[in-house]
């Protein structure tokens, strides 16, 4: 556990039940069918894992689901965002406290920090955690881009040792790699330039869609990162590049990964409203995208 995080870490959904309660019995059962495909890691409480429809208690006890079944077998980097500072150190505090080996941390949403606001925010979370921090930079949820340059300037603090780059701009890749060199590994995330990243030096993926198609994903990463190959790998993205683009390009991105693991036989229940499930006709389109990988 003390290797730097590298590999396919998949960005959990939430399973939910029915009536939308935190089904924490098919947590545990997906976290352990993931391990058992191979994955490297595991992010609870992120984008997919609807961590803002959640109240403090639930994302507490998803946590703590997450971190006792893994078990200490893969890193768990936990979701700790919301929208202050204060909050968001409240929830890194929780992490480290309940055994996490880092925390991913967005910019605040929705009060739109400035560059200056964004350094002073990572810098007291910096202060008060000793774990290390992926920072997460998705300028469609946030409102808020975090550029090359600041990465740059974070990247001097101590816990700040990977990003999450989720703009879809491959050339944030190389920059980010050429201004920080080793003082930052990289995580590519936005699925459809995965391959690309791969080949810029990315340390890491990490991918919703890996909730159902987990194996794929580690073979893409082993193919292009752990073998350097890049003929066999291309094919494979290929073949995945239909799911990858239907789910980043449909704007249901956490509706048709809960909907993809319930097409390959784990149903993990609806999102948590004011999202709805997938409808008859989106179903139909991801099951016909599946096919050509399954």
């Amino acid at each position: 556990m003390t290797d730097r995080f590298k590999g396919v870490y998949v960005a959990i959904v939430t399973p939910m039940t029915p009536e939308e309660a935190v089904d924490h019995a098919e947590l545990a059962g997906m976290l352990e069918y993931l391990l058992d495909q191979g994955i490297h890691g595991i992010i609870p409480l992120g984008s997919t894992g609807e961590y803002y429809a959640l109240d403090a208690r639930e994302r507490e006890a998803v946590l703590k689901t997450v971190i006792e079944t893994v078990g200490g077998r893969v890193p768990v980097v936990a979701g700790a965002n919301a929208a202050s500072t204060r909050e968001v150190l409240g929830y890194c505090r929780q992490a480290e406290q309940l055994g996490a080996q880092g925390v991913l941390l967005a910019a605040p949403y929705y009060s739109l920090p400035t560059p200056d606001e964004l350094f002073a925010h990572f810098r007291a979370v910096d202060d008060a955690i000793g774990i290390p921090i992926m920072l997460y930079n998705y300028p469609g949820r946030t409102g808020v881009d975090m550029k090359p340059e600041l990465i740059e300037r974070l990247a001097e603090l101590d816990r700040i040792q990977y990003v999450k780059e989720s703009s879809g701009d491959v050339t944030r890749i190389s920059e980010i790699i050429r201004r920080c060199g080793d003082k930052i590994s990289v995580f590519c995330g936005c699925d459809t330039i995965a391959l690309e990243s791969f080949a810029l030096g990315v340390a890491g993926w990490v991918a919703g869609v890996a909730n159902f198609l987990p194996k794929l994903h580690v073979e893409l990463f082993d193919l292009a990162v752990r073998n350097n190959d890049f003929l066999t790998a291309r094919k494979l993205y290929y073949k995945l590049l239909p799911i990858l683009t239907l789910m980043e390009g449909g704007g249901k991105y956490t509706q048709f990964c809960k909907a993809g693991c319930a097409l390959l036989g784990r149903p993990v229940g609806p999102p948590r409203r004011p999202l709805l499930p997938a409808t008859p006709v989106e179903i139909d389109q991801l099951r016909e995208s599946l096919q050509q990988v399954t």
